[in-house]
């Protein structure tokens, strides 16, 4: 009969489980926009009040809200949505699960 493994450290078995599965997650959509041809956001620029205020992708451009907005609008940018609240579009990193390639969670530039 088998018991199973002897670490009994469920928690850390389990978050470890879903860290890999985020590291799988995001190298997927990383290659599935690469075949697209459609760049991704790869670090943002946040205000004193923590609004992203520009986005760098992963070609290395820089763009402004504004023109990150016009180009997920067209489709040129890969795992983003707008959608239209508070009077104004936002852009948001499609829903997937994966927190950290969340707009909100990308580094800095």
């Amino acid at each position: 009969m088998n018991e199973g493994p002897a670490n009994t450290d469920f928690e850390a078995i389990y978050e470890n489980y879903k860290q890999e599965g985020e590291i799988r997650a995001a190298q997927e959509q990383t290659e599935a926009a690469a075949s697209d041809g459609l760049e991704s956001i790869v670090a943002v620029r946040k205000n004193e009040d923590g609004d992203i205020i520009a986005v760098k992708t992963s070609s290395g451009r820089e763009l402004d809200y504004v023109s990150a907005l016009s180009e997920a609008k067209s489709g040129a940018l890969a795992h983003v949505d707008v959608f239209h609240r508070y009077g104004r579009d936002i852009l948001r990193s499609e829903p997937d699960g994966v927190k950290s390639n969340n707009l909100d969670q990308l580094p800095p530039f």
